[in-house]
């Protein structure tokens, strides 16, 4: 034992000497509305200005990542009139939020555009994510960068995601890709607040979001509780002349109480309470399913703050919009669980696990329930002639629940959760994706009133 003793030391010296610490989002020197990256400040063109198309794609590792695909490639084949003829329906998009799975489908395709189409099966879809990850964590080599320090198996997942798909991209590099808006987001454990990938979010934060990378956005929207550690960053609040209130009075005017009514102000204080750089100076975010699984949570809010403040949808343009598509790609499934067979008890992992997933499934189902009652609501809005909104629409909620096939539908919706799935599994869920869209009532109506047509697989 005492042989042993100096060889032990030097390991533990070796590994603490060889302890790394996590990338730092840069800090923001001064605050500027009129820079970085906000739907505000983006300049993209993209199809016709009165008419908004959403696509929000929800969690669920690889499932959610390939089922949302699938639905970018059905708009991409459905053709609709343009000025120069016809053009893809997917050309037309010009907001997509993504959360967990659904954010790697989300900055993928703002990132790389239609060469997404050629790549992202081989890249991610089709690879065995879950298995390379593991033989990292696995691999001794790689134990002294994530023993001791701030850098963590999900720094290493982020690096990883950045090889394989993103190369090296951050939001700034996104300006110049032409392509839609994409706003991913995570959940701050402390506070519990919603975290989005946009430079609104980060000006509270006093940080610089453009040099934030791309695959860090996505290793935090998907870093699952127990399975990947918190991905860290810092928060700088107070530093650069940030004033949450001045921007709600910009934005809102005299309608700014009424605005921060329900959803938004719950919003609200989720921010304020980031506004502590001191109490909440480093930031630990996880999996954004824990307060938003469907990604619909900023497309509702949007709503309803344009519901109560005329400012903000003339600041918007909102009042410009004649056509307002939402499609919301649900992958949540419910796989069968068999523990009411047994008089054991399950195990305690799959309690952690269960317990997360309940009230997350139920919330997701709920926000797609009020997507359905805002829509309504909509309808009853005056503009500023006093007449109401000349608004169509369309909302558009994609899941399993839709397979009319019983044995079909158990299929889709015990497929698991992880990130590896097998080719079949892959391609399944991509051609499913489609015939659902093409199936709705709601997006044939779309396709009616835009004079489209659907091309045959």
């Amino acid at each position: 034992m005492r042989s042993l003793a100096p060889a032990v030391l030097s390991l533990a010296a070796l590994l603490l000497a060889a302890c790394a610490t996590r990338p730092v989002n840069p800090p923001l020197a001064q605050f500027d509305r009129q820079y970085g990256y906000r739907v505000s400040n983006w300049q993209v063109e993209r199809g016709d200005p009165g008419f908004g198309l959403v696509v929000a794609m929800s969690g669920g590792g690889t499932r959610a990542a390939a089922f949302s695909f699938g639905i970018l490639e059905e708009l991409k084949r459905t053709a609709v009139p343009s000025p120069r003829g016809t053009a893809p329906l997917l050309d037309k998009v010009n907001f997509v939020t993504g959360v967990s799975g659904g954010s790697f489908t989300a900055l993928a395709y703002a990132l790389h555009g239609d060469r997404l189409f050629d790549e992202y099966e081989r890249r991610f879809l089709k690879r065995d994510v879950q298995g390379d990850l593991a033989a990292m964590m696995l691999n001794p080599t790689t134990w002294p960068t994530i023993l001791g320090g701030s850098f963590t198996r999900s720094d290493m997942a982020a690096e990883y995601y950045d090889r394989i798909l993103f190369e090296g991209a951050t939001f700034g590099d996104l300006r110049s890709r032409g392509g839609p808006f994409v706003n991913v987001a995570a959940t701050e454990v402390t506070t519990g607040a919603r975290i989005t990938f946009n430079q609104n979010t980060f000006d509270l934060l006093c940080s610089d979001l453009s040099r934030v990378p791309l695959a860090r956005a996505a290793a935090a929207s998907s870093a699952v509780p127990v399975v990947f550690a918190p991905v860290g960053f810092d928060n700088y609040a107070g530093t650069c002349g940030f004033d949450l209130r001045e921007n709600m009075v910009r934005a809102f005017g005299s309608d700014v109480a009424n605005a921060k009514s329900g959803r938004a102000s719950l919003r609200d204080r989720e921010l304020a309470a980031l506004q502590d750089g001191e109490a909440h100076r480093y930031l630990h975010l996880v999996d954004g399913g824990l307060s938003d699984n469907v990604g619909l949570r900023t497309v509702l809010e949007g709503l309803e703050v344009a519901m109560a403040s005329e400012r903000f949808r003339a600041l918007t343009g909102f009042d410009k919009l004649r056509r307002f598509a939402v499609i919301s790609v649900n992958s949540l499934a419910a796989t069968e669980i068999e523990w009411g067979r047994h008089e054991a008890p399950p195990d305690v992992l799959s309690l952690l696990v269960r317990a997360a997933g309940v009230p997350i499934d139920r919330y997701s189902y709920e926000q797609v329930e009020l997507l359905r009652d805002f829509v309504g609501a909509m309808r009853r809005i005056q503009g500023p002639d006093g007449q109401p909104l000349a608004i169509d629409f369309y909302a558009i909620d994609i899941n399993f629940d839709a397979i009319e096939d019983a044995a079909e539908k158990r299929y889709f919706r015990n497929l698991p959760t992880s990130f590896v799935l097998n080719d079949e599994q892959v391609d399944r869920l991509r051609a499913m994706a489609g015939r659902l869209l093409r199936q709705s009532t709601e997006y044939q109506r779309l396709l009616r009133d835009l004079g489209a047509s659907a091309k045959a697989d």
